[in-house]
């Protein structure tokens, strides 16, 4: 992705590790301020002191997505230091596979309040803080918003309602000039979610075989999505659930003669 991010304040959520924090180094590659969030204070540091390290300027805020207020103390401290916020990505998540009818509503609570209220609070909490007009905030949801999936109930649900969230937004803060858009990331490679969701070498290569590209993506990919939803290229779109899968999302792809 050839966008110029340079003096662009980027505010990533859910950073510590994985596809948020591969997004960070994207735009720090391009040139962004960067700030990275998450829960814990030691691998928060960590992350932006890697980021630090590729010569950008970053910095760590701790803080949890369910904790409204310290969300407002955050990006109070956070366009103190680099202005305000030009592109938001919200990406802190949580899930497991569970039955049902052994998950407890404590747990289903949990995921849901990560997911979907901390989606609503990272985006609600910026809107003061944003550049206006110009500002791109992306959520990072999944294909099980759309796909209902066995084990999977509390994931559904809440990534189902970033799904919403998105849509929401774009229509009401579009006319001050900010899009908001979602990357729905298929199988990615290298990441905790394939971990604890792939399985076993068996079970890895059944999953790539039902994808139309035959193989897992990877952190880059998401990344690249990113730039491009943010970059002057994508100035008019807004409202949009982007597929970063391998075409996971138009159906199982096992079949195909020509795979």
């Amino acid at each position: 992705m050839s966008a110029d991010y340079a003096g662009k304040h980027v505010f990533v959520a859910g950073a510590s590790s994985g596809i948020n924090l591969e997004i960070a180094h994207g735009f720090a590659r391009a040139g962004a301020k960067v700030t990275v969030l998450s829960r814990s204070a030691d691998k928060i540091e960590a992350a932006a002191a890697g980021i630090r390290e590729t010569g950008a300027e970053a910095i760590g805020i701790s803080c949890d997505v369910r904790d409204y207020e310290g969300l407002e103390a955050a990006y109070a401290e956070a366009t103190g230091k680099f202005g305000s916020v030009d592109v938001l990505v919200s990406g802190a998540a949580g899930n497991f596979l569970a039955p049902a009818v052994k998950l407890s509503a404590n747990a289903f609570k949990t995921v849901v309040d990560i997911d979907l209220l901390g989606t609503f609070n990272v985006f609600r909490a910026s809107f003061d803080h944003l550049t206006k007009p110009g500002a791109s905030l992306i959520a990072i949801t999944a294909g099980q918003a759309v796909h209902p999936s066995a084990f999977q109930i509390h994931a559904c649900a809440a990534k189902a309602g970033v799904n919403m969230v998105t849509k929401c937004l774009a229509l009401e803060w579009g006319p001050a000039g900010i899009r908001v858009n979602a990357i729905s990331p298929g199988p990615i490679g290298d990441t905790e979610g394939m971990k604890r969701l792939g399985g076993d070498p068996a079970r890895e290569q059944q999953i790539k075989n039902r994808l139309a590209l035959r193989d897992y993506g990877t952190k880059a990919d998401v990344a690249e999505a990113a730039l491009w939803l943010s970059s002057p290229a994508a100035k008019y779109v807004t409202g949009t659930i982007l597929n970063v899968d391998g075409g996971n999302d138009v159906g199982d792809a096992s079949a195909n003669a020509l795979g």
